[in-house]
């Protein structure tokens, strides 16, 4: 793969762009100088989200999808979903998914974020019933820390050229 410096701003920004749901202002950020490792890709792109103002980072929690929900979602968002099995919910599953989202979503005001990799339906609907309890500020903090894992995956696979 050619390194991410080695890109055209065009190039970069097709490339790069989705990582960040629906949000290319995040590559938009670290170009014209991005790093070529993904350490440093991931941090410098964190970096501009995290020094975003609190609107355009609670727009980018937003622009997330609920988990299990049937509205469309970005193709990374259908992989990553489907690999936690989530396209394959029992229908006790899937109610369960859904009384969470409207719980987690009346509290909060913005949708259930969790980097699913790795982690079972079981796990995850754990961790929606445990996250309920935070705080708006820790579970706000927690949304952007679990986007910026959910950003590191997918750098991950577009480095490797996947």
């Amino acid at each position: 793969m050619t390194r991410p410096s080695a890109l055209s701003e065009p190039e970069f920004l097709a490339r790069f762009g989705a990582v960040y749901e629906d949000s290319p202002w995040v590559a938009a950020g670290v170009w014209p100088d991005p790093p070529d490792d993904l350490d440093g890709l991931a941090a410098a792109m964190a970096a501009v989200v995290d020094a975003a103002p609190v609107e355009r980072r609670l727009a980018l929690i937003r622009a997330h999808p609920e988990l299990a929900g049937r509205a469309k979602m970005a193709d990374a968002s259908v992989r990553e979903q489907s690999g936690a099995g989530l396209d394959q919910c029992s229908p006790e599953e899937f109610e369960a998914f859904q009384r969470l989202n409207a719980a987690y979503g009346a509290r909060f005001g913005f949708p259930f974020i969790v980097a699913v990799k790795g982690l079972t339906r079981a796990d995850i609907l754990a961790a929606f019933e445990a996250r309920l309890a935070n705080a708006p500020e820790a579970e706000f903090a927690e949304a952007i820390a679990q986007i910026h894992r959910i950003a590191r995956f997918r750098l991950a696979d577009l480095l490797r050229g996947s």
